[in-house]
């Protein structure tokens, strides 16, 4: 049985923001219910206890959390989760997965911007859309998203991928514009339309475009039409993972490659069908 979070006051009466840093499963699993509802946490920047917003039920003990309702004020769901599950039956807020290092987070709804920000291990698969800054870096870090799987059913926000240094990205809408900005490593996998200038300042990494043909930024250079051996390994894991366009056949023709960005060492590329 999971332990179960349902917000307790809705509509105007709500706090604008609920900051939820730190309730996560592998440090609940040892306490009962009484004691959860005790922690604190932040509600428009002032302290509150966790069972006055919310309604606390369940068991911490199998190491998930649901979270029921609509939580599109409640940010940073899953930050810094290291192990176990957090499911959400609704949307939720900005900075959800903030430096997750392990474990799952499952989202039903629509998610925030700076979702898997400095994502560093673990799973996250969304069912809606996503903001902008997906698995990126936070203001003045080097590095964004190091590891793990996000998967996204619907659309993502401008920037995805930004400054990543490993893991995955899979998006199978529509992405917005620079994505993969300055990465530098890791794959961006995306489905549907892909924004403008797509790799913008990348060193390394891959952003790859399953069904349409991207406009690379003017820096990259016009490369080979071939057959990767790493993109079927790469699309057998997102099929398995249920990223449904992976499951698309290969373009006839091979793909398209693109290198650069020449600025920064030509070392990335952007793949699409040729």
């Amino acid at each position: 049985m999971p332990l179960v979070l349902s917000l307790r006051v809705t509509g105007d009466r709500s706090p604008l923001s609920i900051d939820l840093d730190g309730i996560v499963p592998d440090r609940l699993a040892s306490l009962a219910v009484p004691a959860i509802a005790r922690l604190r946490i932040l509600a428009d920047g002032r302290p509150s206890e966790l069972g006055t917003l919310f309604e606390v039920s369940g068991d911490a003990a199998d190491a998930v959390i649901e979270c029921r309702g609509d939580f599109a004020r409640v940010h940073r769901v899953a930050a810094g989760m290291r192990s176990g599950t957090i499911r959400t039956t609704g949307p939720i807020g900005r900075h959800a997965a903030e430096g997750m290092t392990g474990g799952r987070l499952d989202v039903s709804g629509d998610a925030g911007d700076w979702l898997a920000v400095e994502m560093a291990g673990g799973e996250i698969h969304v069912a809606g859309n996503v903001g902008d800054n997906l698995a990126a870096a936070l203001p003045g870090s080097p590095n964004g998203m190091r590891g793990g799987l996000v998967t996204v059913a619907g659309d993502a926000g401008s920037l995805a991928g930004s400054r990543m240094r490993r893991g995955i990205v899979a998006i199978a809408g529509r992405c917005g514009d620079a994505a993969g900005f300055e990465m530098r490593a890791g794959s961006v996998v995306i489905g549907g339309d892909l924004g403008r200038e797509p790799g913008l300042g990348m060193r390394r990494g891959s952003v790859i475009a399953l069904a349409t043909r991207p406009e690379p930024p003017a820096t990259f250079r016009r490369g080979a039409v071939w057959r990767p051996a790493f993109l079927p390994l790469l699309l057998r894991r997102l099929a398995a993972a249920g990223f449904r366009p992976a499951v698309a056949p290969p373009p006839p023709n091979g793909w398209r490659q693109w290198h650069g960005d020449t600025l920064a060492g030509s070392r990335g590329e952007i793949l699409h069908p040729a």
